[in-house]
């Protein structure tokens, strides 16, 4: 989560780099079944879906996962690289584990 402090354009930059780029491609399941990964039927039938800027559009269809990553290209990737992971230390700290007050003897 990003700190209050932060002046608005430093944000809106932060967030239009994670944002897809307009024509950038992805793999999309058929049928009504939410998004999900390669592993999850990676034989079925896929759709190829386009960024206008402002939502995904079904723009083609594929014979499975392979085919339709083939048609997206590497845009996936370079979006996953765009996007910043956490630095160390501003995690939260891993909760104690828990330790009753009163030892417990088994009967």
């Amino acid at each position: 989560m990003a700190d209050d402090s932060e002046p608005l354009e430093q944000w809106a930059e932060r967030r239009s780099a994670r944002r897809p780029k307009p024509g950038e491609r992805r793999p999309a399941p058929l049928g009504d079944e939410p998004h999900h990964g390669a592993h999850v039927h990676p034989d079925a039938p896929r759709g190829v879906e386009e960024w206008d800027g402002q939502d995904w559009v079904p723009c083609g269809t594929s014979a499975d996962f392979a085919a339709a990553a083939t048609e997206t290209g590497t845009d996936a990737a370079a979006r996953a690289e765009r996007v910043r992971l956490p630095e160390f230390g501003r995690l939260p700290k891993a909760p104690e584990p828990y330790r009753p007050t009163i030892p417990f003897h088994r009967p």
